[in-house]
């Protein structure tokens, strides 16, 4: 299932296999906002440049423009 977040202005495509969609995006956006905040740069980088975003189960995948600043975080 595909569905779209808005972040910084930006429609960012969510992939899931999840039934609980909901429950997910509501972690999701949660976690990002923590993240944005108090996250290390790194982090903080993969999530100012994100292209689309994967969850699988309890983690959430975030592909960024760079291969190198991909990463995976979990929801719970």
């Amino acid at each position: 299932m595909r569905t779209f977040i808005s972040l910084h202005d930006r429609p960012i495509p969510v992939y899931m296999q999840d039934t609980n969609s909901k429950k997910a995006l509501e972690m999701l956006g949660e976690v990002l906002n923590r993240k944005l905040a108090t996250g290390k740069a790194a982090l903080r980088r993969c999530i100012q440049s994100l292209i689309s975003i994967e969850i699988i189960g309890s983690e959430a995948t975030l592909h960024a423009m760079s291969e190198q600043d991909t990463r995976t975080i979990s929801l719970y």
